[in-house]
């Protein structure tokens, strides 16, 4: 018996996803969230898989304690496995899938069968990748962004003015100018709001 844990934010689709998981007479949902757990619950046994709405995953920042590293020292050696559900056209999230530590990785647009295939492979030690997302993993690899333009970028995207920004990172306002100038050229936007629906699109922030 594998079990599960659904991390997904809507409700209605995590209650669709959960349906789906149960239809396998292998696997057990020990438990469903709407975010990535900060701990074990104590109502509910271990799971041996994370399947994750990728989107439910904090993005990397600059720092080392930041919550992508708390996922990704979460799913050490020996523990659960996460199974990542990415969309479509946002290698932003497949690349934060993998900072995660993700051993699967499944299109959210694929089929019943493939889903369930992939849960139980990664809940064997194994990895797997949909072949629809190989393009992906290519323009994912390929994000132009710095970690350290990419955390200006996150602080301004939930609207910080730059001395906030400056604050937080503990750079100089002169700097956070700098590293903005640097990712609006980067992404070829034409301003500060441009770069951010850029960044938000491709799933980078």
């Amino acid at each position: 018996m594998i079990r599960v844990t659904v991390v997904y934010e809507a409700q209605l689709l995590r209650a669709a996803l959960v349906e789906l998981l149960r239809s396998d007479d292998e696997v057990l949902v020990v438990s469903e969230v709407a975010h990535w757990p900060q701990g074990p619950a104590a109502s509910a046994p271990a799971p041996d898989v994370y399947v994750a709405d990728a989107e439910c995953l904090p993005p990397p920042g600059a720092e080392p304690d930041t919550p992508i590293t708390s996922v990704a020292a979460s799913l050490e050696a020996g523990g659960p496995a996460l199974l990542a559900l990415i969309p479509a056209q946002r290698p932003g999230v497949l690349r934060r899938a993998h900072a995660a530590g993700a051993t699967g990785f499944v299109d959210k647009d694929g089929s019943k069968i493939r889903l369930l295939q992939a849960l139980h492979r990664v809940a064997s030690g194994e990895r797997f990748i949909d072949d629809t997302l190989a393009l992906g993993f290519l323009q994912a690899a390929e994000m132009p962004l710095t970690r350290r333009e990419l955390s200006v970028l996150s602080l301004a995207a939930k609207g910080a003015p730059v001395g906030e920004i400056a604050a937080t990172l503990y750079l100089s306002k002169g700097t956070v100018r700098n590293y903005m100038a640097s990712v609006i050229r980067k992404v070829g936007a034409r301003n500060r709001v441009d770069a951010i629906r850029i960044a938000q699109g491709a799933g980078w922030t």
